[in-house]
């Protein structure tokens, strides 16, 4: 039986190199999208739709009732926006029933990119097990796509790559240096537990932490909080099926 395929792109930058046809693409932007999306899902958001700009976010939050307009540009809460990117700011008691229209630096960006698809998911550290657990079962090529950080590499896109990879190379085929490399570094470091000691070093963590984010971060690298499978339908987030059979 011939396997499907697991790749890992590092970069927006190098998507061009890979084919999307009729694949599952895993949108990864660990600090913070993809982390925000999935504890908005969970914690009982209507949906979440990622809009590409802060003036689409804007006009979208004006004609849709009980909407939320949320994101950041380079770690902080952008002009016009009443909410940031982060999951902190999204529980139960705040997000549940309502729409979250959200726009990123690199998430939102890189969802937008990707053609031709059979489906698109996010992944975070977050949602883990289950999005591995969809992924194995999904039937398709699978490209885990970093959203990295205005597409420069980052470390910690690329660890959660590496944890998927780990988690399912039985089940695909993967001559892919990229995932590889992602997994041997997860291995490394994060497998052995010392995950966000290991990212204080990275450019991003420093990043954030100059606005006070530290929490948000240790947050965002929390294996398995908010089990659920955000897919991308009509171009809104929704929680999948699978998801909603766990509840």
């Amino acid at each position: 039986m011939i396997k499907p395929r697991l790749e890992v792109c590092l970069s927006p930058a190098l998507l061009y190199l890979y084919d999307t046809k009729d694949a599952v693409v895993v949108i990864i932007d660990i600090f913070r999208a993809s982390s925000t999306i999935t504890a908005a899902l969970d914690n009982g958001a209507e949906c979440v739709i990622p809009v590409a700009s802060v003036g689409e976010c804007i006009e979208l939050g004006k004609s849709i009732k009980n909407s939320i307009t949320a994101g950041e540009r380079d770690g902080k809460v952008a002009e016009g926006l009443q909410h940031g990117n982060s999951p902190l700011e999204y529980p139960k008691s705040f997000i549940e029933g309502k729409t979250l229209i959200l726009t990123t630096t690199n998430g939102t960006r890189l969802l937008y990119m990707v053609k031709d698809a059979a489906e698109i998911i996010i992944g975070s550290f977050l949602n883990l097990d289950v999005a591995c657990e969809y992924l194995a079962k999904c039937g398709h090529n699978v490209l885990l796509a970093c959203a990295s950080w205005k597409d420069r590499f980052n470390l910690e896109d690329t660890l959660f790559a590496g944890a998927v990879v780990h988690k399912l190379e039985g089940k695909f085929d993967i001559n892919c240096d990229s995932a590889r490399a992602a997994k041997h570094l997860f291995m490394a470091t994060a497998g052995k537990g010392h995950l966000i000691e290991f990212l204080k070093d990275s450019s991003h963590y420093k990043r954030l932490a100059k606005f006070g984010l530290e929490h948000d971060m240790e947050y965002c690298v929390t294996p398995n909080l908010h089990p659920v499978v955000p897919v991308l339908k009509d171009k809104k987030l929704v929680k999948d099926g699978l998801s909603d059979q766990k509840a």
